[in-house]
């Protein structure tokens, strides 16, 4: 009886997952990316971010102290340190969004941000690493 109330249930709720950008798959991503950006197409509305969502990390540079608690804590060794100014380098391409650095840092210089568009063809691209 469970099952189907649950079934009943997720066949009548909102769906919690966009919805592909465009109406049909296109051929090409990169033509898609690039008719959009020209203004000769459109993308669908994505679904609304939820309050607790944990999207790409944020990094204020200013107020980070360099104690490098943030690279103890990381789980998928995402943080690199930089000797040379006493600041940190994420890697977004390998962090898990599990959010322990933010947690852990005194000065609060580390959020999750609503950012999940991180697609890229390089996970060495400037989108990928947050430094600043």
């Amino acid at each position: 009886m469970t099952m189907i109330f649950e079934l009943l249930t997720q066949m009548f709720k909102r769906p919690a997952t966009n919805q592909f950008p465009a109406r049909h798959a296109p051929k090409s991503v990169h033509g898609l990316v690039a008719t959009v950006q020209a203004g000769k197409a459109k993308l669908n509305p994505p679904v609304p971010v939820p309050e607790d969502f944990r999207g790409k990390i944020f990094y204020n540079r200013e107020t980070c102290i360099g104690c490098k608690l943030c690279i103890n804590v990381c789980p998928a060794h995402a943080i690199e340190f930089l000797p040379e100014n006493k600041k940190v380098r994420i890697f977004a391409a390998q962090c898990i969004q599990c959010g322990q650095c933010n947690d852990v840092c005194p000065k609060n210089c580390l959020s999750m941000s609503k950012e999940f568009a991180m697609a890229d063809t390089n996970k060495m691209s400037a989108n990928l690493i947050v430094e600043k």
